[in-house]
This record gives C-alpha cells, sequence and structure tokens, in this order.
C-alpha cells in the first residue's frame, strides 16, 4: 500500500515508518519536521487546507494514498498547556480524518491511547486485567481528546459504511534505549502504578499498525496495545496487593503478564509482541 503517515518524525513514527518501508509498504512521512526528500512532506496538520494537498497529491511524490496512518499529536499530558494541547490533537486528527474521508481513503489506523482506560488510576481500574469492556474515564484533557477522537471516529464509520477506523490504545511507547531504566522500578511499586506497569515497544507498536492496516473492516473498531509482560519483575499479585487490594481481579494471570489485556488483539488482529524489556537488561 501507498500509506500516508502523520506523526512519522516521533518516536513511534520513525519506528513505524522504517518497518513499514521495511516491509514493502510506500511510505508518506506527515510532519512539521523530519528529513526532507522522497517520502516527506513538512505538513502542518492543524491547517486543513495542507493536510488536504498533502494526502491528495505532492508534485512527483505520490498522487493518492491508499491508507492513513494518523499518530501526529501532543503526545502526553503535561508537555504543553492544555489549552495548547487540546487544540493542537483534536484539530490535527478532525483534519486528518475529515480529509481522508473526502478524499475517499477508506482505510485508516490511529494513535488512541491508554489513558482513556483511567489513568493515573488515582482512582482504582475497574478489574484487573482492565480491557476495551468498560467506558472511557478521561482524566486529563489529553485524554479526553483522545476519548473525543474515539466518538468523532464512531460517528463519521457510522455516516461513510464503507470506512474503517480502527484506534489502537498505545501503551508507554519504549525503544531498547529506554531499557536500562526498569529495574530501578522494582524499588517503588507506586512509580509505575498510574498505568499499571505497562509499556509497549515501538517495533510491536509498528507490528500492530501493520496487522490493524491488514485485518482493516468496515466500521470503527478499538485495541489496547501493549507488550506481553509488565516493566517489573516484582511479580503482579505483590503489586495487586500493595497498590490495588481492593480491585477486583477477574481471571488469573501471569507472574509478570501485561495488566492491559491485548486479548482482544490477539484475537481479531492477530498482534502477538515479539519484544520485551527483559532481552535487553
Amino acid at each position: 500500500m501507498r500509506i500516508a503517515l502523520t506523526g512519522s518524525s516521533g518516536k513511534l513514527g520513525t519506528v513505524v515508518a522504517r518497518q513499514l518501508r521495511a516491509h514493502g509498504h510506500d511510505v508518506i512521512g506527515l510532519d512539521l519536521s523530519g528529513r526532507r526528500g522522497k517520502g516527506f512532506v513538512q505538513t502542518d496538520l492543524t491547517d486543513y487546507g495542507q493536510v488536504v494537498d498533502a494526502l491528495q497529491a505532492v508534485g512527483d511524490q505520490h498522487d493518492g494514498v491508499d491508507a492513513l496512518v494518523h499518530l501526529a499529536a501532543i503526545p502526553a499530558p503535561g508537555i504543553r498547556p492544555d489549552v495548547a494541547t487540546f487544540h493542537n490533537n483534536i484539530a490535527s486528527t478532525f483534519n486528518a480524518f475529515w480529509a481522508a474521508t473526502r478524499l475517499g481513503i477508506r482505510r485508516i489506523v490511529y494513535a488512541s491511547s491508554e489513558t482513556v482506560l483511567g489513568l493515573p488510576f488515582d482512582a482504582p481500574p475497574p478489574y484487573v486485567p482492565v480491557d476495551e469492556d468498560y467506558p472511557a474515564r478521561p482524566e486529563s484533557v489529553y485524554s479526553l481528546v483522545k476519548h473525543l477522537e474515539e466518538q468523532l471516529a464512531i460517528e463519521l464509520a457510522r455516516w461513510h459504511p464503507d470506512l474503517s477506523i480502527t484506534a489502537l490504545r498505545f501503551s508507554n511507547v519504549m525503544t531498547p534505549e529506554d531499557y536500562a531504566e526498569f529495574p530501578s522500578f522494582d524499588a517503588d511499586a507506586r512509580l509505575r502504578k498510574w498505568n499499571l506497569w505497562g509499556y509497549i515497544d515501538a517495533r510491536d507498536g509498528a507490528q500492530a499498525i501493520e496487522k490493524a492496516l491488514d485485518a482493516a473492516r468496515p466500521g470503527f473498531d478499538r485495541f489496547i496495545i501493549a507488550a506481553a509482560d509488565t516493566v517489573m519483575t516484582r511479580p503482579n499479585t505483590e503489586l495487586l496487593d500493595e497498590v490495588f487490594p481492593d480491585v477486583p481481579r477477574k481471571r488469573e494471570f501471569g507472574e509478570n503478564e501485561t495488566l492491559l489485556s491485548i486479548e482482544k488483539a490477539r484475537r481479531v488482529l492477530g498482534y502477538e509482541p515479539r519484544h520485551s524489556w527483559r532481552d535487553h537488561v
């Protein structure tokens, strides 16, 4: 496929671009910054006209795309003021989705977020492992935007019965360079309780995107995307007894198994994490 990739210069986007190209896809990166040249178009996603133009055709770069992967965003709460985060992220996503539907692009995969599950879990989760079955619980402006983006996707898919939009609720994105810090987390279970001790290797994030593109069906769906394990060597039962003793446990789970359930992604997308921080430390 020829794939437009917004946020192509970001932490996840750079890995996604590399892996999609390695697997034979033609990737057109759209971002404010990046290496200029073939395969990249400098684009302000908050400007609808630029988004339409970049998706439709750019000189000899391309004459239209088959799919949109939308990763561009201020990537977390607290980086910029809440108002700036809201205005940037909601406008970028609306522009990307709206332009794609206007241009007849019918395959969209985009980065939602684990934050819609209730992070930082100051109010405990309803149960563990958490999954896609309970309503969104945004606790920050960043998370609120992610929730609104999912609602936008739901309605656009309803308006356009042939449109496929897949929201991937990525956990905290990591690369091998980040893993040296992980052993220090064991000293205090509360250091990483904010996302149930979860993470996702960027290479597995790229895998999930490719799987979602391949499995795209008309309509909207959402998936939690995390590594198969936690960031801790301490067992889950010990962590939960200490931090979330009253949270119901839906089933038995492995000693270090992720508490961000990836069962749906495994079942529907064929997603299977291949990378663990334990292989690098």
